[in-house]
């Protein structure tokens, strides 16, 4: 099993490889955007690593804590998407003895939600400032939940894909996230440049919910199409970084016109979580 520590370090490994990709539209090593910067989602993912990994405690208890530990140093939300993703993975992997079993344990953590996880997930939600969340007739966010967790997300996973990861137990992530970060490492391609491929293949598969939200299905299916641009032409046997320039204009579109792919990110953020587990439990320590 992986010590807490190592859990630890691979949940900033994480989140800092995700910001530093030269990811368009998101805060990245680049630039940033969105009256966000690079430092604020450092200092955020040393705030959650001790928050997501206080042992014997729920997956609500570890949203909450880390949402608070994240106001305690920045006043944005910089991670709200990555601790709803990273809470139900840190507790599964703390009762895996090899990284080959984290998808069944995902499961059962999932099936095992309660109430009071709503109630600390929503409190959390509430605490994080989320924008574009709308306002819904049953279960809205600001009243107290009378469903589990697991019940909440099924409520959402229409609109926010982190729900729906929930439901689909991370399917994306451990079926087309992780693959696609992976073949990238196994080409040559530098964590960076792996994580923005990796980035790119789950926006072109998965318009962004949070653009969805905030400008319409038409502008997520729009910045899909464009992810796929960019796919098709690494395909055909060139580098992504042989676009970096490309990459970098549309980077400035997206953040001109205030465009971000946030819940993309998230779902980034948590492929290089899973890299990152998978690398422990192979060398006891963290590499691409």
């Amino acid at each position: 099993m992986l010590s807490t520590k190592t859990i630890q370090d691979c949940i900033i490994w994480a989140c800092e490889q995700e910001v530093s990709a030269p990811k368009p539209g998101n805060v990245n090593g680049i630039r940033g955007g969105h009256n966000m910067q690079v430092d604020d989602f450092i200092k955020s993912a040393h705030a959650i690593a001790p928050a997501l990994t206080v042992t014997n405690t729920s997956v609500g208890h570890r949203i909450l804590n880390a949402i608070q530990a994240t106001q305690t140093v920045v006043n944005c939300n910089t991670n709200l998407g990555i601790v709803l993703l990273f809470a139900p993975l840190c507790l599964s992997i703390e009762r895996c003895s090899h990284f080959d079993e984290l998808q069944s344990e995902l499961e059962g953590v999932l099936k095992e939600l309660s109430i009071q996880d709503a109630e600390d997930g929503y409190k959390a939600i509430r605490l994080a400032h989320a924008g574009g969340l709308g306002k819904v007739d049953n279960q809205d966010i600001n009243d107290t939940p009378t469903i589990t967790l697991l019940q909440a997300m099924n409520d959402a996973k229409n609109r926010d894909s982190i729900a729906a990861q929930y439901l689909n137990n991370y399917n994306d992530i451990f079926q087309l996230g992780l693959p696609k970060l992976t073949d990238a490492i196994i080409c040559g391609e530098r964590v960076e440049w792996a994580t923005t491929f990796a980035y790119l293949c789950l926006l072109s598969n998965i318009p962004d919910t949070l653009i969805g939200r905030k400008q319409g299905q038409t502008e997520a299916k729009r910045v899909s199409n464009k992810a796929l641009y960019f796919i098709d032409k690494i395909n055909k046997s060139n580098e992504l970084k042989d676009y970096s320039a490309e990459l970098d204009l549309w980077d400035k579109e997206l953040k001109r016109d205030a465009i971000n792919p946030g819940t993309t990110a998230d779902l980034t953020a948590t492929t290089l979580l899973l890299r990152a587990f998978q690398q422990a439990f192979t060398s006891k320590r963290i590499s691409i």
